[in-house]
């Protein structure tokens, strides 16, 4: 089983470690690292609205924890100049808010720097204040989302690169830094034309589940499974596309019941994992506690 962390970026983390965030991240990264971790991880947050028109998973309301947010790009360059071997993602970067060109050169560059490291992953995001505040229009989310991934496949392996589409355009030109691969891009999403996506554009797959004090059920992420397979097969890809799960710990969740969820996610066929500790720990310490009490547990 491969089994990563998220890095110190929301809430109470990085207030607590305000003023000696880069110390946080980089000692944190290079602990869990040694520690045996697999992965690095972070989100992709820009404001939480007083009134918002849509809430977090479901809910009416977005955790407070959102509130104080670090930029992704930030964190996980910080946490690749800490570390050797773990692999850096992005779970998610919300795609519609930004340029493809930019992006592509962003990733690519990290991903040099870090020896071939990184592992993009995108989303659509769930805000329509986000996407205002990013001066991006939240209907056609979806099409932009396609034109992007087009570009960034472009971008990231063609000799001459060229995109024409609705928001971006990219004239015939030579872009000669590429990512070390290319294949390692997975998508996020929960509804079915966002899984349906996945299997389309033969990407990985970033599903999520939640802990408490109990071991998360996988069998709703084996019936998405199946929807992302079938439209593989429509599109004449591989059906085998790869999953890493993010696992959300809850406020009540424990140490046993975090690992518990870690191997029946591997028992499902699912062995790449990694936990997100924002909501359970009270400051920088015990975030790398938690990481630290799940890898040894495991």
């Amino acid at each position: 089983m491969g089994v990563g962390f998220s890095v110190p970026q929301f809430g109470r983390v990085v207030e607590a470690g305000r003023g000696r965030l880069g110390e946080v991240v980089s000692g944190f990264s290079a602990r869990v690292e040694a520690a045996g971790a697999d992965s690095l991880w972070v989100g992709d947050r820009l404001l939480v609205p007083v009134e918002p028109s849509v809430g977090y998973a479901g809910r009416d309301t977005i955790p407070a924890m959102f509130r104080t947010t670090v930029d992704p790009l930030v964190v996980l360059t910080v946490a690749a100049t800490a570390t050797t071997r773990v692999r850096l993602g992005t779970n998610v970067l919300n795609l519609p808010w930004y340029n493809p060109a930019l992006l592509g050169r962003a990733l690519a560059s990290l991903d040099v720097v870090s020896g071939g490291r990184v592992v993009p992953g995108f989303g659509t995001g769930w805000s329509p204040e986000e996407y205002a505040a990013a001066g991006v229009p939240w209907d056609g989310r979806g099409a932009r989302v396609d034109s992007a991934l087009d570009a960034l496949e472009r971008w990231w392996s063609d000799d001459v690169v060229e995109h024409d589409g609705p928001a971006w355009s990219i004239a015939p030109s030579h872009v000669g830094l590429k990512p070390t691969r290319t294949e390692r891009v997975h998508l996020g999403g929960r509804a079915d034309a966002a899984l349906r996506r996945i299997g389309r554009r033969g990407a990985g797959w970033l599903p999520a589940v939640v802990a408490a004090d109990e071991p998360a059920d996988p069998a709703p992420l084996r019936r998405a499974r199946d929807t992302i397979a079938a439209a593989a097969q429509e599109a004449g890809n591989s059906t085998d596309i790869a999953a890493v799960v993010r696992v959300n710990a809850l406020p009540s969740a424990t140490v046993g019941a975090l690992a518990g969820t870690i191997r029946s996610l591997g028992a499902a066929g699912f062995p790449d994992t990694f936990v997100d500790p924002h909501a359970v720990a009270a400051d920088v310490d015990e975030f790398a506690d938690w990481a630290l009490r799940v890898l040894a547990e495991l």
